[in-house]
């Protein structure tokens, strides 16, 4: 087998999973090249990974405090799945989506959102967002929990447009508003977790997402120059529009699977290397 297909196939598996054996390069090497592709880009053509092993050695995978058995049952999925860019993907979206145990303190929630991210992460962006921001972990983590109607806490509707969509801006100019901003953390008021936090005594509940109409603002709101009684659907409608969403995300994976970039907070003022 010539040495340039064999480093050609470590080389895609590298960028596109973690790694591989030298014999697992030689298989795919074997299998062509673009069939290798065709399996990555389309996962469900590929087993699920058997989570029996996992569940023997970490009986607590799924209970609330289990957050270490979920970094355990993660890194061996990450080794082990043959859906590796599936797997590279999930941590794609949770570096970009930040959220930490150190605030939710739930290992049962992290579980979810990185499963979340593992079935979702390359579908539509829409879909994926939208899922995220009924996402009870989250919620909770950038305080959505705690905007309500007659309080609006602004973190969670700025950090969707600063780290997950829009980003800060480009060519020094910027992609939206203080304004925009708040138009955002008005129209997810109402979006917020059953039970309520704190945890119980004994253990938390499992969160789900419920939305409020009752703590909803439902005025009108100027969002990115559209102007409605907007709630949280509409914003990400009106995010998923825009060009700059766009450029963010592909300037995003360019820098994971192609090329380093400049640090992000410097995209703005930055333009993306080697292009």
């Amino acid at each position: 087998m010539a040495d340039e297909n064999i480093a050609l196939m470590a080389h895609l598996l590298r960028r596109s999973g973690f790694g591989a054996s030298r014999d697992e390069i030689e298989a795919k090497a074997a299998q062509g090249y673009q069939q290798t592709l065709d399996d990555l880009l389309n996962p469900e053509s590929q087993p699920i990974i058997e989570e029996d092993l996992v569940y023997r050695y970490n009986p607590s995978y799924w209970q609330s405090a289990a957050i270490e058995n979920n970094v355990q049952a993660w890194l061996y999925t990450m080794i082990n799945t043959p859906r590796q860019l599936q797997e590279k993907m999930s941590l794609f979206w949770h570096m970009i989506f930040c959220a930490g145990h150190s605030k939710i303190d739930s290992g049962y929630e992290m579980g979810r959102m990185v499963a979340m991210f593992r079935e979702h992460g390359m579908g539509n962006f829409r879909d994926l967002i939208y899922r995220l921001s009924t996402s009870p972990g989250m919620m909770y983590y950038l305080d959505n929990t705690e905007s309500h109607q007659v309080a609006v806490n602004e973190n969670y509707g700025r950090e969707l447009l600063e780290l997950f969509s829009l980003g800060a801006g480009k060519d020094e100019e910027f992609n939206y508003s203080e304004d925009d901003v708040k138009a955002c953390a008005r129209a997810f008021t109402g979006w917020n977790n059953a039970p309520a936090y704190p945890p119980f005594p004994y253990g938390r509940s499992p969160w789900e997402f419920r939305f409020d109409p009752a703590d909803h603002d439902d005025g009108e709101k100027t969002f990115l120059g559209e102007t409605g009684p907007w709630n949280g659907d509409d914003i990400l409608d009106i995010i998923c529009k825009q060009p700059a969403t766009a450029r963010f995300l592909a300037r995003h994976l360019y820098n994971y699977f192609v090329a380093d970039d400049a640090q992000i907070p410097a995209w703005r003022l930055t333009p993306p290397q080697n292009l």
